[in-house]
């Protein structure tokens, strides 16, 4: 099996898995990083959603194969402590109901406002819309990103 190396919230890792191991399963199975979700396998939904090299990109549909030397941030790497912005926002508005979307939908908000700081509500609309919510919690997640812009500005 071949040994991939990539570099998961600043932290080098050396993994040996079939190249086609998604992403999203080697960050679970192997990495124990357990706040990226699986939804639906299809990169439709968002829940899987972490960076690399800042973007925002669905774990569950990348092949490890294409990662070697990549930098991959999740939702564990996003912050020490749970206190960036984004998450910040997050908490103060309490947008979970269930919660199980909301490490994608953070990880799709923070790539969205490294990009546009000062954005309006229908950039924020439009950025958050492949992120899908089971439930419905979206003109909170949208108050959030609103809010988390002002607090990085």
């Amino acid at each position: 099996m071949p040994t991939y190396n990539i570099i998961v919230n600043g932290i080098s890792q050396s993994i040996e898995v079939a190249s086609d191991t998604p992403l999203l399963w080697v960050l679970r199975d192997h990495l124990n990083l357990v706040g990226t979700k699986f939804g639906c396998g299809i990169a439709q939904c968002g829940a899987c959603t972490v960076h690399i090299g800042g973007n925002a990109v669905r774990s569950c549909s990348l092949p490890i194969s294409s990662l070697d030397g990549k930098e991959i941030t999740t939702i564990e790497g996003l912050s020490e402590n749970g206190d960036h912005p984004v998450q910040l926002a997050w908490k103060e508005l309490d947008v979970p109901q269930c919660g199980y979307c909301q490490a994608g939908q953070i990880m799709t908000a923070t790539a969205f406002l490294n990009n546009n700081p000062n954005p309006d509500e229908t950039e924020i609309k439009s950025a958050m819309h492949g992120n899908i919510c089971r439930c419905a919690a979206y003109t909170r997640i949208h108050k959030a990103v609103a809010l988390a812009a002002s607090k990085i500005r």
